[in-house]
């Protein structure tokens, strides 16, 4: 439980060189060949995510996986792309510094769907299946990491297409109290 627990932030950074043993492929649709890396996750977490996906299509969901697990030495690519194409200061605000990215750690996963036109956009959360994913993502163990009205507590914009896998009792204990996982820690 409390690898799942982990905060990772900027103030809780992984080591450069950590990466998860447990990583599989996730087996439901996904944006990403079989080999590519960001189709990885905790075995742990991949299982729950297949069972939330699978149990959304009954209500007539279709969400694919867009990114899984991300290597540090591929958060700073995309980290050191985004300053170049906006600035550092929209970089901090949207990407997380090699390291302490969420991805890293392989219990970060982000979801999107044909409505949005498989983007990671905040649109998605008018959409049904972000709807249904904000309702039901903590029945698998899962919390929208980044929640609407709590960027000055998580350091990061709403992203209401991006999960974490923290357990199904602490998922369901932060979805009734309304707390993030920053606030948790702090308890």
């Amino acid at each position: 439980m409390e690898y799942f627990s982990r905060l990772v932030n900027r103030d809780y950074p992984l080591p450069q060189d950590f990466v998860p043993e447990d990583l599989v492929p996730c087996d439901f649709p996904f944006l990403a060949s079989g080999d590519e890396e960001k189709r990885l996750l905790n075995a742990r977490a991949a299982a729950s995510a297949k069972r939330l996906v699978e149990y959304g299509k009954s209500f007539g969901c279709h969400l694919v996986g867009i990114s899984g697990y991300r290597s540090y030495a591929r958060q700073k690519e995309l980290y050191e792309a985004r300053v170049r194409e906006a600035g550092a200061e929209h970089a901090a605000r949207y990407l997380a510094l090699p390291g302490t990215s969420e991805h890293q750690s392989g219990l970060a996963l982000d979801l999107s769907c044909p409505a949005v036109h498989m983007e990671l956009e905040e649109s998605f959360a008018d959409t049904d299946e972000g709807r249904w994913l904000k309702a039901y993502a903590p029945m698998f163990g899962f919390i929208i990491r980044y929640p609407k009205g709590k960027e000055a507590v998580t350091g990061y914009a709403w992203e209401p297409w991006h999960i974490r896998y923290v357990s199904k009792s602490l998922a369901l204990y932060l979805a009734l109290t309304g707390l993030t996982l920053e606030d948790y820690h702090k308890i």
